[in-house]
């Protein structure tokens, strides 16, 4: 078996805002460190991040050195610490394992799989938790390498937000409802979720302005200590986003657990945020409002903790948001 970096061609690294600016396996850059502390911390850790190839090696060995392994009350070491591998094309893959540790006293996760007869496209999505030092690809040595199938729509569409937009707390990265839309309509993506972190701060709006998107979607609302921050913040950064990007689909969502707390006068916010978008002329902004995403049946299934959705409540997620997104796209 030969051994490769994923840094290597033709390797593909999609996720990452910056990466093939400053080669950093990261979501938010240095410059923010001392603006957003809490988030630029959280933004050194991959949650949305993928690696790609097509290969017709017929055993595959990863090997993902992890810079540390902390136990999350939420989220097992499958959930938090682990890769997910997929086989085939992108909408139809055959979901094949874990990268995953031993357990929290390794840094090093691994897996080895059997690869489907002939040249197949390969996606790693990494793990959510913990930062990551390096990756490592093991392959039959007379193995055919190539670039990944490109995505059908490739400009990415950037989510922002809360621990629930960084996937928490689903069984594996892969489940996140960003992750099943990615999918689903073979669209690249960046997950700029911060756990507990991301307020509406418009430095953040300032850097999401430089990257380019097809879509912009945020519901940070979870991550607003009070009514009144969300009231001061939600428009100011819509407004900042909408001023560099006049043309660009924005769509506005509510914290899903609805039945808890003060989601609805949260949602009564943001839908305010949009209505006067609306009045100003924008022919360009959505709102989703977080009552629909667990549906009616069996709704309080959809959390283990009254907040963040488990599996269920992904994919009761991703089923909602995914045909608004989809006639966005096609639309573009």
């Amino acid at each position: 078996m030969k051994e490769y970096n994923f840094a290597q061609q033709p390797f593909k690294l999609f996720g990452l805002p910056k990466y093939y600016e400053n080669g950093l396996l990261e979501r938010i850059p240095q410059y923010l460190k001392d603006e957003v502390p809490n988030v630029w911390e959280l933004g050194q850790r991959c949650p949305g991040a993928r690696l790609c190839f097509r290969t017709d090696s017929k055993e595959l060995y990863f090997k993902i050195i992890l810079k540390s392994n902390r136990p999350d009350i939420g989220m097992s070491i499958f959930s938090a610490q682990s890769g997910n591998v997929y086989i085939g094309n992108r909408q139809t893959a055959r979901y094949a394992g874990l990268i995953t540790p031993e357990n929290y006293n390794t840094l090093i996760c691994e897996g080895t799989f059997t690869n489907d007869p002939g040249m197949n496209d390969i996606t790693v999505f990494l793990p959510r938790n913990e930062p990551i030092d390096d990756i490592i690809i093991g392959l039959d040595d007379d193995a055919n390498i190539e670039a990944p199938t490109p995505y059908k729509y490739q400009k990415p569409i950037v989510y922002y937000g809360s621990s629930i937009t960084e996937g928490g707390c689903c069984s594996k990265p892969a489940n996140g409802y960003n992750a099943f839309i990615s999918r689903w309509l073979d669209v690249d993506y960046y997950n700029l979720g911060f756990s507990g972190a991301a307020k509406g701060e418009l430095c953040m709006a300032d850097y999401i302005n430089t990257i380019e998107k097809s879509i912009f979607v945020y519901d940070y609302d979870h991550n607003a200590p009070t009514i009144e921050h969300l009231a001061a913040t939600h428009e100011p950064f819509f407004k900042r986003i909408r001023e560099h990007s006049p043309s660009l689909p924005i769509v506005m969502m509510t914290r899903p657990n609805f039945d808890y707390g003060d989601a609805p006068e949260r949602r009564e916010i943001i839908k305010r945020t949009y209505e006067n978008a609306v009045k100003n002329g924008d022919k360009n902004v959505y709102f989703v409002g977080g009552e629909l995403f667990f549906g009616e049946d069996d709704r309080f299934a959809c959390t283990n903790d009254c907040c963040h959705p488990n599996d269920l409540g992904m994919y009761r997620m991703a089923k909602v948001v995914a045909p608004i997104i989809e006639k966005i796209l096609k639309s573009l």
